[in-house]
């Protein structure tokens, strides 16, 4: 799908420009290792995606890479997508460090990356699609599923809201990551709600649909975190 120059969204904006160098981003995956369990949940999504020796996979807004190279250890290929150079240098150095050959990393965003190579077999994005207005989810959403196989499986996390009981769930989410992550972590969960697109379940579901992907699973959390298993129709 090609978009006007004219009027297409700017992806840039997203990027946190504090990320300067490889210990910075170190030091940013630490903090929060410190309250999540990366590794778990990764190994729990990667069980859910079935993903098998030969496939192929791309991690859209990979970060640090944890994901990416936890999928290249099961899998023929993983292209590790994001819009911060300082993010794909930090993923590129720990793929060598942990002797990754199949991770490969490429700059671009939802709305700019253009896909060389053969059809992904399983797409996955987490705490990334919320930067995009809804509008631009949609156009991202289809543009995603134009490079998946047919059949084709899509794993999304983010930030997406129940209507029921929304202040009061964000309130909570707020008080449980200040007591597991800090005053800064809360701090940022709260600049979330008030500055980023974050939308609703009922949206986001459509959105998905509209895209041409068939809900499989759907698992939601606190009111404020959703993970969505999809397959491409």
């Amino acid at each position: 799908m090609k978009t006007s120059a004219a009027w297409r969204w700017d992806e840039t904006v997203a990027i946190n420009r504090d990320f300067g160098d490889r210990a910075v981003v170190a030091a940013y995956d630490e903090r929060h290792r410190k309250f999540r369990d990366i590794d778990g949940e990764n190994a729990a999504i990667l069980a859910r995606l079935e993903l098998k020796p030969g496939e192929v996979a791309a991690d859209f807004g990979c970060g640090t890479g944890a994901f990416a190279r936890a999928a290249a250890r099961r899998c023929g290929t993983v292209y590790a997508i994001d819009l911060s150079a300082a993010m794909l240098d930090y993923v590129g150095w720990k793929a060598q460090e942990e002797g990754l050959a199949n991770l490969v990393c490429r700059p671009g965003g939802f709305l700019t990356y253009a896909h060389e190579g053969p059809p992904f077999d399983v797409l996955h994005t987490s705490l990334a699609l919320h930067h995009l207005p809804d509008f631009w989810k949609q156009q991202a959403l289809e543009r995603l599923a134009g490079m998946l196989k047919p059949g084709g499986r899509l794993h999304l996390m983010d930030v997406v809201f129940q209507a029921e009981n929304r202040e009061a769930n964000i309130d909570a989410w707020i008080a449980a990551m200040a007591a597991t992550g800090g005053a800064e972590v809360a701090d940022s969960i709260r600049a979330h709600v008030a500055k980023e697109y974050s939308t609703f379940t009922w949206i986001l579901e459509g959105l998905l649909a509209r895209a041409g992907f068939r809900i499989d699973r759907a698992e939601h959390s606190g009111g404020v975190l959703a993970h969505y298993y999809g397959t491409k129709a």
